[in-house]
């Protein structure tokens, strides 16, 4: 089987400061995703509906949230060679650096990789939301031979600016490379794309971070210790080298690299028909399994909402919102575009009542809140008649407690706001 030969490697990316403060305590593929999922459920289960079954995560910052997750959730028979094990960074007698960037990170892992068989490497970022058939992509770069294979979005002429934009010729294989063009730039490097695509103006094929290279030219490439990045050094480097393919993927795929991206990617989750869809059972979407009741909801009016197990909710009204696993919110509270990420354990009777006698708020949100385009990070607690409103009218800041970003306001996880707090 050709996913036999096949070796998954997910980048954990760098520190995640623009993801910051969800990055604060854990690293970005450990980040919440749609209220019970992790960001790194998403490539791995993408590998797995493609029977790539042997994957490698790599990462170095705050890993300590992602090593429990993958370690609780992705257990494989005994009797196969199925396994999702992380790499962390480390020092030793030949190497005193950190990884210094994604192909540096694979460069430092390379003997851990060598241990196991395999002819095509399949490099994956950590913090993207999409659903690929990999199979595809495999098949096309084994029958046309290639030596690099890259999964290409179509974007048109204003995200074109965002992206590196690959030119190809008539057989699909890339020609030509520019990071980030000006509008002005643009015009020539147009590629043959789909109908579809050229209805949407989508004429510019923007690198998704998503490659295949035959294993012994990634040997040979990360021989070179001064190259140490994928997309800003061995990828153009290598068009003029080597049979460098662009594989035209049409699907949903956002890249959550900021707090704005992931905020709306989680909202847009709540749409009638979201284009990233959780409900298709053909591609779900694989996570931890976790013995949870059902929600409890008492007198709340939902609205274009999803609520995740576990949650005891006794709101006035949620609209546009995200609710986590084992959530709480109290009586007379209105929640509307909020995403709460919910909570790692429940508090009992016995917790609520020393909560009182110490005088702070219990875990969640309290009774007659109003909290409008908010983030609220795990194990938060907001007291009662607190307003947070975030919106343009607010400029970036931090506090102790909180974070504005882009109009967005992120409550830090474990966070205490205290009763009656406005913003």
């Amino acid at each position: 089987m050709i996913n036999k030969k096949v070796l998954a490697i997910i980048l954990g990316g760098g520190q995640g400061s623009r993801l910051y403060p969800l990055t604060e305590k854990r690293s970005k593929p450990a980040v919440s995703i749609a209220g019970k999922y992790r960001l790194v459920d998403i490539p791995i289960s993408n590998c797995i509906h493609c029977d790539i079954k042997r994957m490698f995560v790599l990462t170095q910052f705050n890993s300590a949230s992602l090593n429990r997750h993958i370690k609780n959730t992705y257990v494989f028979s005994n009797f196969s060679d199925a396994f999702v094990d992380i790499l962390a960074a480390e020092q030793t007698p030949d190497n005193k650096t950190w990884f210094q960037g994604t192909a540096d990170a694979v460069r430092q892992s390379m003997h851990h990789l060598l241990n196991h068989e395999f002819e095509y490497a399949l490099i994956l970022s950590g913090d993207q939301l999409y659903k690929m058939d990999f199979d595809e992509m495999l098949k096309e770069h084994m029958s046309k031979n290639a030596d690099i294979s890259i999964a290409t979005l179509p974007v048109n002429p204003k995200d074109a600016t965002q992206f590196g934009i690959l030119k190809t010729d008539d057989n699909n294989f890339i020609s030509s490379f520019t990071e980030k063009p000006s509008l002005d730039k643009l015009p020539g490097w147009e590629s043959e794309v789909g109908e579809e695509m050229k209805k949407e103006n989508r004429h510019y094929l923007a690198s998704m971070g998503i490659y295949i290279f035959n294993k012994q030219l990634l040997i040979d490439i990360l021989s070179n210790p001064d190259t140490i990045d994928f997309g800003k050094e061995i990828i153009p480097n290598s068009i003029e080298k080597h049979k460098v393919l662009a594989y035209q993927y049409e699907g949903y795929w956002t890249d959550i690299g900021n707090v704005s991206a992931f905020f709306e990617a989680n909202l847009s989750l709540t749409d009638d028909v979201p284009q990233f869809d959780l409900f298709n059972k053909r591609s779900t979407v694989l996570t931890r399994p976790r013995i949870l009741p059902p929600a409890k909801i008492s007198g709340t009016t939902l609205n274009k909402s999803m609520i995740a197990e576990g949650c005891i909710i006794n709101a006035k009204e949620i609209e546009n919102s995200v609710i986590g696993i084992r959530s709480r919110i109290g009586k007379d509270t209105v929640v509307k575009n909020t995403y709460m990420i919910g909570s790692n354990s429940y508090e009992d009777l016995s917790d609520l009542d020393e909560n009182h006698s110490k005088g702070i708020p219990n875990t969640g949100v309290g009774d007659r809140c109003n909290i409008n385009n908010t983030i609220i990070d795990k194990d938060a607690r907001i007291g009662n008649d607190v307003v947070i409103n975030g919106g343009s009218h607010l400029e970036d800041a931090e506090e102790e407690s909180y974070v504005i970003k882009d109009g967005i306001v992120v409550i830090k996880s474990r966070s205490v706001i205290k009763d009656g707090f406005k913003l």
